[in-house]
């Protein structure tokens, strides 16, 4: 007999941290013709700086050290300012780190792709998977496609594991999408010169990282309280100044709409803001990004967050769905459906998700609550062809949740309507809702979704509640001396999430299932169910005296 699959250890709910950092944006209005020169002039001249030094840094790899670092930023600074350096060599280690991180994360990919055609390869043609994992290929000729491209893998996998013990990244400045379109314009149906203007856009650098303790919070771009910006220039562009101390003042104002209180609090009061400027090409627009961290967030405990109760929210390709469960974990009210559309461009798909969590979020409040619980989803290990191979419709719909995105939306955005975020597993939760929840909850006028299902699920994990459901046993009578009646095991009763097994016997908790009995079966007292052979006689009258 085969040995039963042991279920994966559930991780504890915990609670999401919100954002660490905030980010406005606001457009530079009546530009001259001087200022877009000058800032044409002072990006082209810091990008090819930040490409040289990008350069250096690929080329150091892992020998890299304080001492390359130092020498590095004195080069920069006799063509720039200490300042601009500064921001170049952060803004080289934070793409050389991500660049890294990529890196491993395409090569567990590969071992994964790797062993998943290596347990595939190694079945019988034909044979049938079983207990969550694939069987072999359906015939002979796919397995040799199947184990030639596992000889791809292979070698691409020995190429990228060399890479990275020798400490080699690939980084692309400016972007790999604009870098390979260069090669297919006919497709992305732009001209040589339109594609050109946004290259050289896209690597130029017009940051600067924020310093508390200086004035308004940043000495290379200043923006005062009342929006006037003006520029530090590097040293070689030092003519094109029109204020003291080599400083250029544009004649554009911002004022930061969203979140503009906020920002002149820190600016006032000199605290870091990093600022970027860029030049959005297909638009013809210059935008100016205001940044800074936030610290000593409050942290609410997880007890706080369960004590009111939650939303369940479980995400899916096309819609959200979400029920409103009380600090018990039950459902209360009715579920709630929040759709979008992920099709179309990038600009209409972000559109459709905004616009899904403000329903989501307004819906949170109206309803009372004060706490979003949502599942830890990850689909890495699921994107891949070797796992899910002829089921190409399926792999398109996991890929195309955008999990990471919804996630991070929803947490920053509750961070700013005070609603606190319970993260937890997904194992199991869509099962187990449908399982448990979806016929129960179903009613004439009410038909419960296995997704509204899995919302409840979630929510009663968040919540610190088992999902599945299991009736306590009747009572001896039907008084009340042992408590209410209850649809739900507690914590402490063994046995809650298994099965409850079949008990021969009597089904009271007086008599042992296998105890004999001692006395026969009294008769019916209807005549439906008296024998048929029974005699029916008058009683005589008494005599009375």
């Amino acid at each position: 007999m085969a040995e039963k699959k042991p279920i994966r250890r559930i991780a504890r709910p915990f609670v999401a941290d919100g954002p660490t950092g905030v980010s406005v944006r606001d457009r530079l209005k009546v530009l001259t013709a001087e200022d877009e020169e000058v800032l044409r002039a002072v990006g082209a001249h810091m990008g090819r700086l930040a490409s040289r030094d990008l350069a250096r840094r690929v080329h150091d790899g892992l020998d890299h050290s304080i001492d390359t670092w130092a020498a590095r930023k004195r080069e920069l600074t006799a063509l720039s300012s200490s300042r601009w350096a500064g921001s170049v060599t952060s803004n080289t280690h934070d793409q050389w780190g991500l660049s890294r991180r990529a890196q491993h994360a395409h090569l567990q990919s590969l071992d994964a792709g790797i062993g998943m055609l290596r347990h595939r390869l190694s079945l019988p043609v034909g044979e049938k998977g079983s207990r969550g994992r694939p069987g072999g290929y359906r015939s002979k000729h796919e397995w040799f496609h199947k184990s030639r491209r596992l000889a791809v893998l292979e070698a691409r996998c020995e190429q990228v594991r060399a890479e990275r013990e020798a400490g080699r990244v690939s980084v692309v400045r400016g972007g790999r999408r604009l870098f390979h379109q260069r090669h297919h314009l006919a497709a992305a149906d732009r001209a040589v010169d339109q594609w050109r203007a946004e290259w050289e856009a896209s690597r130029w650098f017009l940051t600067a990282d924020g310093e508390s303790g200086k004035r308004c919070g940043n000495e290379t771009i200043r923006v005062t309280p009342d929006g006037e910006i003006s520029i530090k220039l590097p040293a070689p562009l030092g003519d094109l100044a029109n204020a003291p101390q080599g400083r250029y003042v544009l004649a554009a104002k911002v004022s930061f709409p969203h979140r503009g209180e906020e920002w002149r609090d820190r600016v006032t009061g000199n605290r870091a803001v990093a600022y970027r400027i860029y030049l959005d090409v297909v638009r013809g627009r210059w935008y100016l990004d205001a940044s800074w961290t936030r610290k000593d967030l409050p942290v609410v405990p997880l007890e706080v967050l369960r004590a009111g109760g939650a939303v369940g929210v479980d995400m899916n390709a096309d819609h959200l769905a979400a029920w409103r469960l009380d600090a018990l974990g039950n459902p209360v009210g009715e579920p709630r459906r929040f759709g979008y559309d992920l099709t179309g461009s990038a600009g209409h798909r972000d559109a459709q998700l905004r616009h899904a969590l403000i329903r989501l979020l307004h819906w949170v409040k109206a309803t009372g609550a004060q706490t979003v619980a949502l599942e830890d989803l990850d689909f890495t290990d699921s994107k891949t062809r070797e796992k899910h191979g002829r089921r190409k419709r399926f792999r398109q719909l996991v890929s195309g949740i955008p999990t990471g995105k919804l996630r991070a939306r929803l947490v920053s955005m509750c961070a700013e309507a005070g609603i606190g975020v319970i993260a937890v597993d997904p194992a199991h939760t869509s099962m187990w809702g449908a399982e448990h929840w979806q016929k129960p909850l179903t009613t004439k006028n009410r038909k419960t979704s296995r997704h509204a299902a899995a919302a409840v699920a979630i929510g009663r994990r968040a919540l610190g509640y088992r999902i599945r459901r299991r009736t306590a046993p009747p009572h001896d009578d039907q008084s009340d001396r042992r408590g209410h009646r209850t649809a739900q095991a507690r914590h402490g009763i063994r046995g809650r999430e298994g099965t409850r097994p079949r008990v021969p016997g009597p089904r009271t908790r007086s008599v042992p299932p296998d105890a004999e009995r001692t006395r026969g079966t009294s008769a019916s007292k209807t005549v439906r169910d008296a024998p048929v052979d029974q005699a029916w006689v008058q009683d005589p009258l008494l005599l009375t005296v």
